[in-house]
């Protein structure tokens, strides 16, 4: 089974470009399904409640979040009608509706889109006892939303013309002379900018904006992880900065485009060891409180991490003691810095990297 979506690019930033100025925009989260699925975590509901249907607004992964609702469905009878687009864009449009927005949960891939929505109050703080499936490290500090999924930054590289001795010992070392041409980014995906965010919390606006200068000169551009995946492979590029899971995913189905690459993990807290959560949320407005609590209740809890785990997707579970797929390299060993999601400014992030001339 595969995952079409792979990484969203943010509608060429515009959508958060127009947030920055005037925290309003647009992004239609278009495409609807419906859920039918749960989980043991959440309960069963009364009667009451299984009448009623959750607008979900996802920006995860559709095929990977569709069987983890269908299960809650399944398990509390709260049906879900999913909505499904990119962070910011869906980031966006919930700002712009306000009061009158439809959506009661809010799913992302990367958690900067969170912050922007929690920066305009939208959420009603997460439950203590969801809270506490949830190691503290991919918890917000303000506890307005939890995350439910991560992902790792790595940097793939091809193995025939790099060596590990070559590799740098930094992701602050792409901004280096030796490094031009010689690696990709997708400079105008909500993941690099994700990675964007950390640089930024960890090292200052200064470092980051020298750095992003540095990437401007070095840097070729790609439109998604995927193709700078692929053009290391071919020896495009020596090397690109991607997440994880697009790397095991390809070695998984075919090895198409990684049979010559291989990952490079940063580690020793660096910036490029960065782990991004998937943030999820309640919606101050929605009108189903207790059914939205309920179904963050099952994404953080055993029977939606289990699904997660075990699903192709190949992105890290995080909650309820739930190891990740036995395929990837455990969480415990990647040596990520520490980072308060609830500090990734992504509005800061588009205006240095626009100063920069990536986006």
């Amino acid at each position: 089974m595969g995952w079409s979506r792979g990484v969203r690019p943010v509608a060429a930033a515009a959508a958060l470009v127009a947030l920055v100025a005037a925290a309003c925009g647009g992004g239609g989260a278009d495409a609807e399904g419906s859920g039918a699925g749960g989980g043991g975590d959440a309960g069963k509901a009364s009667p009451e409640a299984s009448a009623k249907t959750l607008t979900l607004y996802n920006a995860q992964h559709e095929e990977l979040v569709k069987a983890m609702v269908d299960e809650f469905t399944k398990e509390t009878g709260i049906k879900v009608n999913m909505r499904s687009g990119d962070d910011f864009e869906i980031a966006n449009q919930i700002v712009q509706e306000g009061s009158a927005s439809p959506a009661d949960v809010f799913l992302t891939e990367n958690s900067p889109a969170m912050v922007l929505v929690d920066s305009k109050q939208g959420f009603t703080p997460v439950d203590a006892g969801t809270l506490g499936q949830v190691p503290s490290q991919y918890t917000p500090s303000d506890h307005d939303w939890v995350g439910f999924a991560a992902r790792a930054t790595v940097l793939a590289y091809n193995s025939k013309q790099l060596k590990a001795a070559d590799l740098p010992a930094s992701i602050m070392d792409l901004a280096k002379p030796q490094w031009k041409g010689k690696f990709g980014i997708a400079a105008s995906g909500a993941d690099f900018q994700a990675i964007v965010s950390a640089v930024l919390a960890l090292k200052g606006e200064a470092a980051t904006e020298a750095w992003l200068k540095g990437l401007k000169t070095n840097a070729k551009v790609y439109q998604g992880n995927t193709a700078v995946l692929k053009a290391v492979d071919t020896g495009e590029i020596s090397a690109g900065v991607i997440y994880h899971y697009y790397w095991y995913r390809d070695r998984a189905e075919s090895g198409a485009n990684s049979s010559n690459t291989e990952l490079h993990f940063f580690g020793h807290k660096d910036p490029g060891a960065f782990v991004s959560v998937s943030g999820a949320g309640v919606l101050k407005n929605g009108k189903h409180q207790a059914e939205a609590q309920e179904l963050i209740k099952f994404l953080t809890g055993k029977q939606g991490q289990q699904i997660l785990s075990d699903s192709d997707a190949l992105e890290y579970s995080v909650a309820s003691d739930v190891p990740a797929n036995k395929e990837l390299k455990p969480l415990s060993e990647l040596d990520a810095p520490a980072v308060d999601a609830a500090k990734l400014n992504g509005p800061k992030v588009v205006e240095l990297m626009q100063q920069a001339g990536l986006l």
